[in-house]
């Protein structure tokens, strides 16, 4: 799923705009045990409330696409015939009413998932009525394409609130605040089948994890049993090592600085011009730039195997996920940060035996926020 189909189905989930009629859940404690299943209607629930609960829901949908939202694909045999699948595709079909599936799901994701303290489940159910979209892409509400029918799921600790003082007017005093549990916003889940192409496509789900360091992998294996990408912040420390463990002495500024350039350069062009699905980069990308800064060629060999083993040949990568969007040179004492299009300004040099980094600097340099100036 792309951008775009992400924001249509996140835009459902407002009282006025979704056909989400119940909220199906099951609180867990710290020890893996169901404290009770609950099924709430939200039309019976006042609107504050109702609003709340689907704007928490819809977190499950929220951060950036390749880091937070994974697209997991599951193999033509695990369609045709696979318990987890099957498991999904019941819940879906049959709008979260059959009880022997939700009691399988629970049962599936409590022994898979593993998080501190006590947690709430939580599933909804909405039918979408896909808007036809013309080749201009004008939207038509009055012709619909087809029924997007699909299932949320969200898996939200519960936290207690912090000990706090109030002040009641009642008795004109205060008093201690009572501790209380609230639902946190999600920590990860799924939408399944995918809205792919504006239309319903059962060999994908999109997967969430708030935490992009973090793909939980026992919940994943549980409920797609499908290879998961490796997590954002994963890929970055990995591609980082392979640039410094094979370019070796050849890993110097400059080559850093540009494949840096390179891959930023990629990522406003692809935002400037607007483009609707995840930009992706591939091996042979990086390694045009090491041959641009004349690494040697079995440098980039090295750099060609490395990048098999650890990612896959044919593996493409996000350019958001393997650099930072600031630039920074640190050494043991000193940290410099820099202005990402203005990295020119930072050279090294070896002066009489001894290795420097070099700033250009002109006017406006501030030493802790008073303005100093550079004899001549």
């Amino acid at each position: 799923m792309n951008e775009k189909e992400i924001s249509e189905i996140r835009r459902r989930f407002r009282p006025d705009k979704s056909n989400i009629s119940h909220l199906h859940g099951c609180y867990v404690n710290e020890k893996g045990e169901i404290i009770t299943e609950f099924e709430q209607s939200l039309s019976l629930t006042p609107q504050e409330e109702s609003e709340r609960i689907l704007a928490n829901l819809k977190r499950t949908l929220s951060g950036t696409v390749g880091k937070n939202l994974i697209d997991i694909t599951f193999t033509t045999q695990q369609v045709v015939d696979s318990d987890e699948h099957r498991l999904l595709m019941a819940l879906r079909d049959s709008a979260l009413k059959d009880d022997e599936a939700l009691k399988m799901f629970y049962e599936k994701v409590i022994k898979a998932v593993s998080l501190e303290g006590n947690y709430m489940i939580l599933l909804t159910h909405d039918r979408y009525d896909v808007p036809y979209r013309s080749q201009d892409g004008e939207k038509q509400d009055d012709a619909s394409s087809e029924v997007f029918s699909y299932i949320l799921c969200s898996i939200c600790p519960v936290k207690t609130t912090k000990p706090a003082l109030s002040y009641y007017p009642t008795d004109n005093m205060l008093h201690n605040l009572k501790t209380d549990w609230i639902v946190a916003p999600p920590e990860l889940g799924f939408l399944f089948p995918a809205f792919d192409d504006r239309s319903a496509n059962i060999y994908n789900a999109l997967y969430y994890s708030r935490n992009a360091a973090e793909s939980h992998k026992e919940f994943t294996d549980a409920v797609f049993h499908c290879e998961v990408p490796m997590p954002a912040e994963e890929q970055k420390g990995t591609f980082q090592a392979i640039l410094e463990n094979t370019l070796d002495s050849d890993c110097s500024y400059e080559v850093v600085q540009a494949v840096h350039e390179q891959l930023t350069g990629l990522i406003e062009e692809h935002k400037a011009n607007r483009e609707e699905e995840p930009l992706v980069v591939s091996k042979g990308t990086v390694k045009n730039v090491l041959k641009a800064c004349e690494v040697a060629e079995s440098r980039i060999e090295k750099f060609d195997e490395k990048y098999d083993a650890e990612f896959g040949a044919d593996t493409v990568l996000s350019p958001r996920n393997i650099i930072d969007s600031k630039f920074e040179v640190r050494t043991p004492d000193v940290t410099i940060r820099v202005n990402p299009e203005r990295s020119d300004l930072v050279q090294t040099r070896v002066i009489n035996g001894a290795r420097y980094i070099l700033i250009r600097a002109e006017d406006g340099v501030e030493v802790n926020g008073v303005n100093v100036h550079i004899a001549k």
